[in-house]
């Protein structure tokens, strides 16, 4: 590192990933911020550089050295950071450490585990750090890997597992096992180990029976409501099942479902009629709930609600891996929770590329016109929301709008301002109906679609 690469770096300020300390004074303070980055993004520690930026330097001796790499060894697990001395003139220098995301977090500086909160440095809650200690046992034993006890290879279901390694092998995700007999199938998906199936093997192909009485958290909640809330059911169902059958059983219910949306295009007379939310968005988000919900936790599932103006997919188990809602938005690291599952969806081609579930899911609903999905972490479960738009005028279940009523609906979605009933007939062509018109402006408000103000002449129409 160079002295202008140093005032690059100061530029900006201390923040998240970046310390300033005038000397190696400071050096248990330090070694606290460096034991603090390792548990997030990395960062660089520099010494020789004040608070607001000047980069004066300091004197380095070995013995300087010594003693702050004295600090450092006292993290736990150890570390060795790269460790940089830049001259300046005069005999200064600026001592610079550098250390990445570690792979071993939590960890620990004199017996204390430390965070990055901005530009400061503070003590990790117990909560926290027993997440990141779950987070890295996590990676060595986990509920998907560990043997299926009782569970042999009568209980799954053969048909759905040839099925994934004929579909694996056409799209070339998976290499020929060598046979279509299950145990080979099971060893080329890596998900049998001593002739036993492990968990994961049971998730993604156990039969509905054995998955009743052993894992009651393979089950999907389905529901259709009234309104938007919760109050009043149109729909309620449950499924039990391995994976493939719950992605399945979600798919019909889709269909059976979601309303359909009408819209209208500049410059076209034909009514365009689709789902109104994505399919293939809604499927992914099925996807991966069923990939990296928390199996672990018994009493779970994965829920699929659709409401008057939302559908929302939810999964039992946090966000782990210090992943946020705002960064599942932006290109991240695939760390999915149960490895060998999503591997299993990404080989039978249900997902694509690791780390571009929601990505996908943003560019399909987006193509559809709708807000980019919400993601909401609440309490043990974590939410994927689609909201409807007003480019969609809702055609209604069992009793559908008109083609004129859809018309005056996606005008009154498409004006920023309220319209009186002279500007929906001039926007519909001279040629309508006046009373029609009216006749419909009322089916709408009866129906919740739209509202007025005023009276008479001086009504005014805005869709709800």
């Amino acid at each position: 590192m160079t002295p202008e690469q140093i005032l690059d770096l100061v530029a900006s300020g201390e923040s998240e990933t970046l310390e300033l300390k005038a000397t190696t004074g400071t050096r248990r303070e330090a070694a606290a911020t460096v034991c603090a980055m390792l548990n997030q993004r990395g960062g660089h520690v520099l010494f020789g550089v004040s608070p607001d930026g000047a980069v004066v330097g300091q004197q380095v001796t070995e013995r300087t050295l010594e003693e702050l790499g004295s600090e450092i060894q006292r993290i736990d697990p150890p570390v060795f950071p790269q460790i940089e001395r830049v001259p300046l003139s005069r005999g200064r220098e600026v001592v610079v450490i550098q250390v990445g995301r570690g792979a071993s977090s939590p960890y620990q500086y004199r017996g204390a585990s430390y965070r990055r909160v901005g530009n400061t440095t503070r003590a990790m809650l117990a909560d926290e750090y027993n997440r990141m200690l779950f987070e890295r046992m996590h990676g060595d034993r986990r509920w998907e890997t560990e043997l299926a006890a009782g569970w042999e290879i009568q209980d799954l279901d053969l048909a759905e597992l040839r099925n994934t390694v004929a579909e694996a092998v056409r799209v070339g995700r998976l290499n020929e096992p060598g046979s279509r007999e299950p145990e080979d199938m099971l060893l080329g998906l890596g998900l049998m180990r001593d002739g036993v199936p492990m968990r994961a093997a049971a998730v993604l192909f156990g039969s509905r029976r054995r998955l009743e009485a052993d894992m009651p958290q393979c089950l999907l909640r389905v529901a259709r409501f009234r309104g938007r809330g919760r109050s009043e059911f149109l729909d309620n169902r449950q499924f039990n099942g391995n994976a493939f059958a719950l992605l399945a059983s979600a798919e019909r219910f889709l269909n059976d479902t979601i309303p359909i949306a009408s819209r209208f295009e500049p410059g076209r007379v034909q009514r365009i009629d689709e789902p109104l939310y994505p399919l293939l968005a809604v499927r992914e988000a099925l996807a991966n709930a069923l990939c990296h919900r928390d199996y672990a936790m018994g009493g779970g599932s994965i829920g699929l609600a659709v409401y008057d103006d939302r559908l929302e997919v939810t999964s039992t188990g946090p966000l782990h891996f210090g992943l946020t809602p705002d960064a599942l938005f932006a290109p991240h690291e695939s760390r999915p929770w149960n490895p060998l599952i999503a591997r299993t969806f990404y080989r039978r081609g249900l997902i694509e590329q690791w780390g571009r579930g929601t990505l996908r899911m943003t560019e399909l609903a987006t193509s559809a016109g709708l807000p980019r999905p919400e993601i909401e972490e609440c309490a043990d479960s974590v939410i994927v929301r689609f909201r409807r738009t007003g480019r969609h005028a809702v055609r209604l279940q069992g009793g559908d709008l008109t083609d004129q009523q859809n018309a005056v609906l996606a005008i009154l979605h498409g004006s920023e301002r309220a319209l009186a009933l002279r500007e929906i007939r001039a926007l519909l062509g001279s040629e309508t109906d006046e009373r029609r018109l009216r006749e419909d402006l009322a089916t709408l408000k009866a129906k919740g679609l739209a509202v007025s103000t005023g009276r008479g002449a001086g009504a005014r129409w805005n869709p709800l």
